[in-house]
């Protein structure tokens, strides 16, 4: 079974549940466009989430033969994979004076605001550089696989021979940028549903598209911008922070970047998640109960899976500084 957060959210009875899956959808246009099958069940053990499928990895092709003679025999090639969804949230607390007088900023909504933020740019990060095994230097160890791992030399990853750099560059090099894109799009097996980048990219995608006639810009139903080149929205990743500094999802080493471009749905890119409509869960307290200080809690628990390596792609080594 597919679900969205949109269609998680009409499942919930509670109030606050509902608005707390709209903080969400409204911190990542990912996570409102991303369909989860949401089959996972831990079971009587209850200790994994560990969702399993098949991967096609080599598609069948088809032939001509003389009279006679058999077919050159060929067979679609399919590889049993293991991914996991992962708990990731957070606790807050705030006093119950604080929040009586908090006037007209709501002190409690406001943590669990930052803290649904936090958690998106969380998500996003392990789209791109999760791990699921548990030590893997580069990545974000015992998560999931995301995209970098997962398209890391495949044939769907390709390298930018095209400068960015300076406005100058992408007069010139406008034209041979947009066949690399050509490339990167074609490369999706039925069309890209979304290409995720960080910002600086997004500005340098964003002007080559104006330069082409291939930009264009509408409002979602908050009220967000949604940018798109040739009909596809284009998603900044964001920043994460890792400890000592915010740092971009998708980095820039070298000056040089990548766009990755997906094909959402369960025979492709998707999200996973438990059973029902529990991918998102808040807990929020009682304020007239006993007790000075509350704790809330908000938790997304969720995983990425590619079910067919052609329904992503990478373009990586591009050079924008």
């Amino acid at each position: 079974m597919a679900i969205t957060l949109a269609e998680a959210k009409v499942g919930m009875a509670d109030k606050v549940d509902q608005q707390i899956v709209d903080m969400f959808r409204r911190s990542s246009l990912l996570l409102d466009q991303m369909v989860f099958d949401n089959c996972i069940s831990p079971g009587t053990g209850g200790s994994t989430l560990t969702y399993g499928y098949v991967q096609l990895k080599t598609p069948a092709v088809a032939g001509v033969r003389k009279i006679g003679e058999e077919y050159a025999p060929g067979e679609a090639k399919r590889e049993k994979k293991t991914t996991s969804a992962i708990i990731m949230g957070g606790a807050f607390q705030v006093d119950r004076v604080l929040q009586n007088t908090a006037g007209a900023v709501d002190e409690l909504a406001f943590q669990a605001e930052q803290k649904i933020k936090a958690t998106a740019n969380y998500f996003h990060n392990l789209v791109i550089n999760g791990s699921g095994a548990d030590t893997d230097a580069g990545y974000v160890a015992g998560t999931f696989d995301g995209l970098r791992k997962l398209l890391s030399g495949s044939s769907s990853e390709m390298v930018c021979d095209v400068g960015l750099a300076t406005s100058a560059d992408m007069d010139t090099n406008c034209n041979a940028f947009l066949d690399r894109m050509d490339l990167l799009m074609a490369a999706v097996e039925g069309g890209a549903s979304a290409l995720l980048m960080n910002r600086d990219m997004l500005v340098k995608l964003r002007s080559i598209a104006r330069r082409a006639g291939y930009y264009e810009r509408s409002k979602d139903d908050f009220g967000r911008v949604v940018e798109t080149y040739a009909g596809v929205p284009m998603l900044d990743m964001g920043k994460y922070y890792d400890g000592s500094a915010t740092v971009d999802v998708i980095g820039t080493d070298s000056g040089k970047t990548a766009i990755y471009a997906v094909g959402m749905g369960l025979d492709g890119f998707h999200g996973i998640s438990p059973t029902g409509t529990g991918v998102i869960v808040s807990y929020m307290p009682d304020m007239a109960a006993p007790g000075a200080v509350k704790t809330g809690e908000v938790e997304l628990v969720a995983g990425v899976a590619l079910k067919n390596t052609l329904k992503a792609a990478c373009l990586k080594d591009i050079s924008i500084s």
